[in-house]
């Protein structure tokens, strides 16, 4: 049965253990010795070798603290509740900037960057779904208008209806499928984009039919 100054060795800290290296190495026990003793003591709760090691090394150095030393430039959390607000308004104010961007905006790493805006904000990054044209609700209510309109026609006398189609031909260069892409949170709805983007120039093709099939382009 273990006694309880053994069950009290046994839940030692990090840095108890190491204030304990650095008594035994005040006593000049070699490195083998010292870890002889806490493993004797401690079991499979002892340091490993290698960090008995660097730790005699940096006392015979001159370190006096057993405490980790603060790394410049790198807090201890720097996935605080200001770094997740910087990031969410930098999102919702651009859904198209990169994890990349943002990191080097707010000085943070890109793997803290890219879990902040996954994880603890719950975006995912998707393409955009085309859709034929932005409509406004009075433009959808005149094209409601022209097809009853048609319709009435085509229904007073199909075979002298004339049909007509019309298009737009654009001049532009496509975005690519990674330019499209933008930030979309788990509970937003999937975002869409209307073919109607800034170019060159257009032209609009006017298309005529009628049902014995004669064409007329325009």
């Amino acid at each position: 049965m273990l006694s309880s100054a053994h069950m009290l060795m046994c839940k030692m800290d990090i840095n108890e253990k190491r204030a304990v290296i650095k008594y035994l190495n005040v006593k000049c026990l070699c490195a083998a010795e010292i870890s002889g003793e806490l493993n004797s003591v401690l079991g499979d709760n002892a340091p490993s070798d290698a960090t008995i090691y660097w730790w005699i090394a940096e006392f015979q150095r001159g370190r006096k603290s057993t405490e980790d030393q603060h790394r410049s430039g790198r807090p201890v959390d720097v996935c605080t509740d200001e770094n997740v607000r910087h990031v969410n308004d930098m999102i919702t104010t651009n859904r198209r900037l990169t994890v990349r961007y943002v990191a080097a905006c707010l000085k943070l790493s890109y793997g803290t960057t890219h879990h902040v805006i996954t994880n603890a904000l719950g975006y995912n990054k998707v393409c955009a779904r085309w859709v034929p044209r932005m409509l406004t609700p009075e433009k959808k209510q005149v094209r409601l208008a022209t097809s009853r309109d048609n319709l009435s026609l085509y229904n007073a006398d199909p075979a002298k209806f004339l049909r007509m189609d019309e298009t737009w031909a654009l001049h532009f260069d496509p975005e690519t499928k990674q330019q499209r892409k933008q930030w979309k949170h788990v509970t937003s709805p999937t975002p869409v984009k209307f073919r109607k983007i800034a170019s060159a120039g257009k032209v609009m093709a006017s298309v005529f039919w009628d049902s014995e099939g004669v064409l007329m382009i325009d």
